[in-house]
This record gives C-alpha cells, structure tokens and sequence, in this order.
C-alpha cells in the first residue's frame, strides 16, 4: 500500500498537540499520575473571546489522579489552566472531582465516555484521562520483575497484537506462555488497556 503523506508535497504546520504523563510513586505506597494537554497554534489565532497569539496555548489542561495498587482513583483535581473561553470552560474542573472510586482497569474509559463527554465534561480533559490506564501501568511496571519465569502469566500478554500468546513474540520472549495459533485467531481480546 502507498502511503500518500507528506509524499513530495509542501506542507506547514498549524498545530501542535503535546501530552505528557507523568507518574510518580509516594512515600505512603500509593501513586500520583499527573497528565497535560497543550495546544498551540503556529499563527495567530482568532477566537471568539479574542486573539490567541502564535506560542501562547490555546488549552492547558492538567489532571491529577491518586491511585492504589489496585488502580481505584482515591482522589482527582482537573485544572483548566488556558482555555479558549475564559470564563466558562474553567468552571467545569469540579465535576472531575467523581473520578474518585473509579478504576482504571475496570471499565474506566467507557466510565468517562459516559460521565464527562458532550456537556458534562470538557471534551480536552476527557481525552487527556483517556491515556490514564495505560500510563498507571507504565508506572507500576518500572520496578516489577517480568513475571515470565514466575509461575504467573504476565500483565502485558494477550493485551497488544505484538504479545498476543499465539504469536512470534512471545514464542520467542516467552516460550512457557506460547500457545498454537488456533483456527479463526489472530484478534487478541479488547482488554480496557
């Protein structure tokens, strides 16, 4: 298949999209994820509310979650720092406040999909939270052991196409969970990660 982009034709950027999750593990066991969106135009930008000058952000949104070891969001904060309407987009961050008792593992981006999207929620913050699972994995896994000599399937098995347990990869990485390719496979389960 030819790829048509960039092929040969002159382009200039517009629009810059930066997300950045951070995650940090706290002297009381529990850990902290702190996530940011930013949006900046290459131009100048005219907005209902007024102009927004090239370099300034057009969104900065952040979001903190609190979470166990279980992934249950103990507490939550949402801060809409730049906003294209003053005003008004800010006022939402409060009602990020019933992330608290979701879990990231169990059905949170249908939860948030259902919770914050259309008028209830901002849709910048709704998608920056979309990135939260699989962020807090990334966090948790920094210091566990692969699990692949332990007796234990591990986590990150059957969860992308690369570790599906029929596949090369893990014939290769992880021999002892390597299953035959059955007739009609090749789609791993949708896991919530």
């Amino acid at each position: 298949m030819n790829s048509k982009l960039s092929g040969g034709v002159g382009r200039q950027r517009a629009q810059v999209r930066r997300i950045e999750v951070e995650g940090f593990f706290r002297d009381d066991g529990l850990v902290e994820l702190d996530a940011t969106l930013v949006d900046l135009k290459d131009v100048d930008y005219p907005l209902a509310a007024g102009v927004r000058k090239k370099g300034d952000p057009v969104h900065r949104m952040h979001v903190s979650v609190l979470i166990d070891h279980d992934f249950t969001i103990l507490d939550a904060h949402a801060e809409l720092a730049w906003v294209p309407y003053p005003g008004g987009c800010e006022r939402i961050g409060p009602a990020y406040d019933a992330l608290i008792g979701m879990n990231l593992m169990k059905g949170f981006r249908d939860a948030i999909r259902a919770e914050f999207f259309g008028t209830r929620g901002c849709t910048h913050v709704s998608e920056l939270l979309l990135s939260l699972p699989t962020a807090a994995v990334q966090t948790f896994a920094t210091f566990m052991k692969d699990t692949a000599g332990a007796g234990e399937k591990p986590f990150q098995l059957d969860r992308c196409h690369a570790l599906a347990t029929d596949g090369e990869t893990v014939r290769q990485y992880y021999p002892t969970w390597h299953r035959p390719p059955s007739a009609g496979s090749g789609d791993a389960e949708d896991g919530d990660v």
